[in-house]
């Protein structure tokens, strides 16, 4: 059997959103279930950094703008909350280069906005 990179880290993360989705449901903004999920986070003592600041190497360039992460959570995934009607190739895209960027193993994708919570893990 496969071993998945933070596997139970991974599902507890993952839980939570379950736990914010079973109580708000679907429809709602990202922000408002980013909201649910500091809150879920912080009385579950789990570490978190929400927008968290990346800089963007270029060359021999530090670019001017950042990237941000909608959270970092136990250092080392990246958590992207949607609520969106479908996730498509370019929220994948998004993902992708967050987790280049970032040099973190792990990111997680999730959509706040179907009628069951649906996620998708990333790895580099």
């Amino acid at each position: 059997m496969k071993h998945l990179i933070l596997e139970s880290e991974a599902y507890e993360i993952i839980g939570i959103c379950m736990e914010v989705h079973r109580n708000l449901g679907h429809g709602f903004s990202e922000i408002v279930y980013k909201d649910a999920l500091e809150y879920e986070f912080r009385i579950n003592k789990i570490p978190f950094v929400r927008e968290k600041e990346f800089k963007v190497h270029y060359k021999d360039i530090i670019l001017p703008h950042y990237f941000y992460a909608g959270f970092v959570v136990l250092d080392s995934i990246i958590l992207e909350v949607k609520s969106v009607s479908r996730l498509t190739k370019s929220h994948y895209a998004q993902v992708i280069n967050y987790l280049a960027v970032s040099d973190l193993p792990l990111g997680l994708m999730i959509n706040f906005n179907e009628d069951s919570l649906k996620y998708k893990r990333f790895v580099l």
